[in-house]
């Protein structure tokens, strides 16, 4: 299982908020489980499509705001909700802003909605390079790697004119 979560960027406005989508289909095995005949997104999948595309945002504004692109992980979530359950092929609307931005940490209000209803909410906190990376290759890596997948999310992202 590839544990990329997010099909698509929408919108990204730098140093503010993005949106994006993600549907998970009925074919996927963890409905088996989760639950028998009643599937719906577990909830974690849920928190870290969100995570995903705050991680996005973040790593996309401090490129542009001070030049080099840092590794956002995902450290803590506060005030969780899941609200509604979220059934397997539906677009989920992705919704992230930013609430804090310092040298090693962002600060995040994310929400997943439904025909525009809200069905999970969360504050999540990013650290930055907990483990630094010293080798410029290793840098040079993740940066390359980082901006690749921000690229194929998001077809207007000026990356990629």
């Amino acid at each position: 299982m590839r544990w990329l979560l997010v099909d698509g960027i929408d919108s990204l406005e730098v140093g503010e908020r993005a949106t994006g989508h993600k549907t998970w289909t009925a074919d996927q095995e963890f409905f088996e489980d989760h639950f028998p005949r009643f599937p719906v997104v577990p909830g974690v999948l849920v928190m870290e499509a969100l995570a995903q595309l705050a991680g996005k945002l973040i790593g996309y504004t401090v490129r542009e705001q001070r030049g080099d692109w840092p590794f956002p992980i995902l450290s803590m979530m506060n005030n969780v909700k899941f609200r509604r359950f979220i059934k397997p092929d539906v677009r989920v609307h992705l919704e992230v802003r930013l609430t804090s931005l310092r040298d090693e940490m962002a600060g995040v209000s994310v929400r997943a909605k439904v025909d525009g209803k809200v069905h999970a909410q969360a504050e999540q906190v990013f650290v930055f390079n907990a483990v630094p990376l010293e080798n410029e290759g290793d840098r040079a890596t993740v940066e390359e790697l980082e901006r690749s997948h921000l690229e194929r999310l998001w077809p207007d992202c000026p990356e990629a004119q």
